[in-house]
């Protein structure tokens, strides 16, 4: 449900407030400096929790499969709560500096709109220190412990099969142990494909201008070829935490019923509302 939390927190702040409302909503509120600047800080702060809990989620369906041992002590309720309690804490700590790396790009009738970035932060070798950390805490680190620790389960699932098979023999019958191992393996596929991809043209583009030294800072210029791949690596970035909720959602029959009471809860809230109002008004009558 955490997952699912950050995934909406970055579809909402990344796509209505930032992309949304700066293209198509320009010179309103949200355009103006305070605001712009502390809805990028928002952008960034559910981004990293976002690819954050997929790992920590991975971490997670990594102990339960391949440490049984483990996992009685690990995989709980408690441990689930304190590692999302750390990881929010931590990226909200991270990205509250870039609050203070911002400037208004004009003034108009004594307003400051739009935010930019001070040059500052290109030539202090310490912004550029956080820029570098920036990227390796997101997502290439990420990208190294999706890989290692889906890699490592699925060994760990085809390793136990096989030895299943061998212990059963000619058996016939239905196997649900391993029909579920089964369907952790497409999970896992399905996660780490899914990030690979839409995570993988940011990763080529940050590589790009590492190399290249060149990037695009220019205003809105939709012809520009520049400014179309910089848009087109945000929208598959912002992609990913939409792509991710579909998957719990086909993959987890908890995940599922966790999702239905969230979406009835209104519902529920209303429809008590209704009969306490209906009994409220017998009494009176």
């Amino acid at each position: 449900m955490a997952i699912a939390f950050a995934d909406f927190l970055v579809i909402f702040t990344g796509c209505i407030l930032n992309r949304i409302g700066r293209i198509y909503l320009r010179y309103t509120i949200l355009s103006a400096f305070p605001v712009c600047a502390f809805s990028a800080v928002l952008v960034y702060i559910s981004r990293d929790g976002s690819v954050w809990l997929t790992v920590a989620f991975t971490i997670d369906r990594f102990v339960a499969i391949a440490c049984p041992s483990l996992s009685t002590r690990y995989c709980t309720e408690k441990t689930a709560l304190l590692v999302i309690g750390v990881i929010c804490s931590l990226f909200c700590s991270k990205n509250i500096p870039l609050y203070f790396v911002t400037q208004p790009l004009v003034i108009l009738e004594g307003m400051p709109w739009f935010c930019g970035i001070k040059p500052m932060f290109y030539t202090s070798p310490a912004w550029q220190a956080y820029h570098y950390l920036d990227r390796v805490l997101t997502p290439l680190l990420p990208f190294f412990l999706i890989l290692l620790l889906n890699a490592l389960t699925v060994r760990h699932i085809l390793v136990v099969n096989a030895a299943r098979r061998r212990l059963r023999g000619s058996l016939n019958g239905e196997d649900h142990e391993m029909a579920k191992r089964k369907r952790s393996m497409v999970l896992l596929y399905a996660i780490s494909i899914s990030f690979l991809l839409l995570w993988g043209t940011y990763v080529g583009r940050f590589l790009y201008i590492q190399i290249t030294g060149k990037d695009y800072f220019g205003g809105l210029d939709f012809n520009n070829p520049q400014y179309i791949l910089s848009e087109m690596t945000n929208m598959l970035q912002l992609l990913s935490s939409c792509n991710n909720v579909f998957i719990y959602a086909i993959s987890q029959n908890k995940f599922r019923e966790e999702m239905k009471k969230v979406l009835m809860c209104p519902l529920l809230l209303i429809t008590s509302c209704f009969k306490c109002r209906k009994t409220q008004q017998k009494i009176t009558t």
